[in-house]
């Protein structure tokens, strides 16, 4: 649905097709976090990650349609400019990032 220089948001509706069982019980916004050890190596980096993705992720629930998203870390961050595995230029990197990738997937309406 949408994309980021990091992240990527995908976005798989909860109605049932075709007369078929919903895919969840609930009417919802579902929100699922993917940090591959391939663009994060350290334990505590994909933590850090996943934490904001559920941190900003609940903040802009209010936006989102409902629906399940997954928000999947698509490449790494640069870890000559990123030294530390949890600083918190990391995290405020992640976090604007993952706020404007919201924005962009609440606008996108299909």
């Amino acid at each position: 649905m949408a994309r980021t220089a990091h992240f990527a948001l995908h976005r798989c509706a909860l109605d049932a097709a075709d007369g078929a069982e919903p895919l969840f019980g609930a009417s919802a916004v579902w929100l699922g976090a993917m940090v591959p050890k391939r663009w994060a190596r350290r334990a505590v980096t994909r933590n850090a990650i996943k934490r904001q993705i559920y941190t900003v992720g609940a903040a802009s629930e209010a936006s989102l349609p409902v629906a399940a998203h997954v928000v999947r870390l698509r490449s790494g961050f640069d870890r000559k400019v990123f030294v530390s595995a949890s600083s918190d230029k990391l995290k405020a990197a992640v976090r604007t990032e993952l706020q404007q990738l919201l924005a962009r997937g609440a606008s996108v309406r299909a």
